[in-house]
């Protein structure tokens, strides 16, 4: 009988786990949002250098397709962990699936709005297929940058 629950224990452990890892790589719009003011505030504190290596490790701010992006209020990459290579490069022309001047939207809305979403659509690299998105932008004055994460819906 004691190996029965144990091994009711362990399926039920691996189920949770499965669950929580699923979680973490599909969070709520909520959980975006909080972590995009949790990044913000992160970058309040300690400014873009001390914040870039943070932003680049896997852990809580980097976790399957959510990680933080870093923009000047000129539209050039000061952090993007996919692709280092792509940081001082500018973006304000980028558009999205359909067209839509996205860099230039999160702008506006950083700038109009303090904080919001935008949604747009772009190529899902899990899925190898174009989906809508949605980021949520928060405006970072004090550091005079933009910081934003998105989440494929």
């Amino acid at each position: 009988m004691k190996t029965i629950l144990r091994q009711i224990l362990a399926v039920a452990v691996m189920i949770l786990a499965s669950s929580n890892t699923w979680a973490a790589d599909k969070p709520s719009l909520d959980q975006v949002k909080a972590l995009t003011l949790r990044a913000a505030d992160l970058l309040i504190r300690d400014g873009v250098d001390k914040t870039r290596e943070t932003f680049h490790t896997d852990g809580e701010f980097k976790t399957g397709e959510i990680y933080v992006n870093v923009i000047n209020t000129n539209g050039t990459w000061l952090i993007y962990p996919p692709n280092r290579k792509n940081e001082g490069k500018s973006v304000l022309n980028v558009k999205d699936a359909n067209g839509k001047l996205l860099v230039q939207d999160i702008i506006r809305v950083a700038e109009e709005k303090g904080e919001g979403w935008v949604e747009y659509h772009w190529l899902n690299p899990t899925s190898n297929k174009i989906e809508p998105k949605a980021s949520y932008v928060k405006n970072v004055p004090e550091r005079g940058v933009i910081t934003y994460i998105g989440v494929y819906k």
